[in-house]
């Protein structure tokens, strides 16, 4: 992707190599006094985990977008810094890109588009959702309108799966800018109430009707952008696309697959409709809620 010595947005907010804390952002009975993580978020996050199988973030509002992606950490080396250097200017252009596209939509519609923020940190930060952690991957935080980002995820992206290029990495901000589009629209915190007064089965089709209208948003940017694209920008893309399918993963983490527990959608799902959204950039093709099959 043609990217350098074009506009980087000023929304980045750069806590590499800053301390970020476990407190959270909102008090709790046990909270020790001056940062520190509370035991009840310890005792929470277990129960969600190993009782009812939900992911932490979603209990404060966080929105993982990239399914069971746990990224490792990269050791740190001269080459990684330099890479990972680049990768926040890069992270920076995408950002600037989506907000260029997402203005001119919300003005399409009468609206002014309110611009999210983009958190790169190392190893873990706080947010107001809970803190943020590598093992993560990225997510949007509705609490606090923000993406947050560990660079480590893209040396996982072509390590673990093997997703080659810099444009996976527009894909996944592009995807997660998307959910800040969901939330400014009310579509996410109408997902968010219907899941948590409907059954587990019903929470997860909303749930992957929710991602797969993110990844049908990322493709109409990437129309959009098309004029910086490199030969084979878009095939990278659903080549991440594919490595993120909840199937995929699944099959790599247990090897069997349960299609019943999607809350991301297959790779089949997510690269389709990425391929839906990238094909005329037109957003109102990424109705996934009205779509008859997804």
């Amino acid at each position: 992707m043609r990217w350098r010595n074009r506009r980087q947005s000023s929304n980045v907010e750069d806590r590499r190599g800053k301390r970020g804390g476990f407190g959270l952002p909102f008090p709790m009975p046990g909270r020790r006094k001056g940062g520190g993580i509370s035991i009840w978020l310890i005792i929470i996050a277990l129960v969600a985990i190993f009782v009812f199988d939900i992911n932490p973030l979603s209990i404060f509002g966080g929105l993982g977008g990239l399914g069971g992606m746990q990224p490792k950490q990269t050791q740190t080396t001269p080459e990684n810094a330099k890479l990972e250097d680049d990768l926040s200017k890069f992270a920076a252009v995408i950002l600037a890109d989506t907000e260029n596209y997402w203005d001119r939509v919300f003005a399409s519609g009468g609206k002014t588009y309110k611009k999210p923020k983009l958190v790169l940190f190392s190893g873990f930060s706080q947010s107001a959702c809970g803190f943020a952690q590598a093992a993560m991957g990225p997510f949007y935080c509705q609490q606090d309108s923000k993406i947050y980002l560990d660079l480590s995820f893209y040396h996982d992206l072509r390590s673990r799966h093997g997703v080659t290029g810099d444009f996976p990495m527009a894909y996944v901000i592009s995807h997660e800018v998307a959910h800040h589009v969901q939330n400014l629209s009310g579509t996410l915190g109408k997902v968010t109430k219907l899941r948590m007064t409907s059954p587990k089965s019903t929470g997860n089709k909303l749930s992957v009707m929710l991602e797969l209208q993110a990844d049908c948003y990322a493709g109409a940017w990437a129309h959009y952008n098309r004029r910086n694209l490199d030969e084979g920008d878009i095939r990278e893309a659903l080549q991440a696309a594919s490595a993120i399918g909840d199937d995929r993963l699944q099959k790599q983490s247990t090897g069997y697959v349960v299609p019943d527990s999607f809350t991301h959608g297959s790779s089949e799902q997510r690269m389709r409709w990425f391929a839906i959204g990238y094909k005329d950039g037109d957003t109102s093709k990424c109705n996934t809620f009205a779509a008859e099959g997804l």
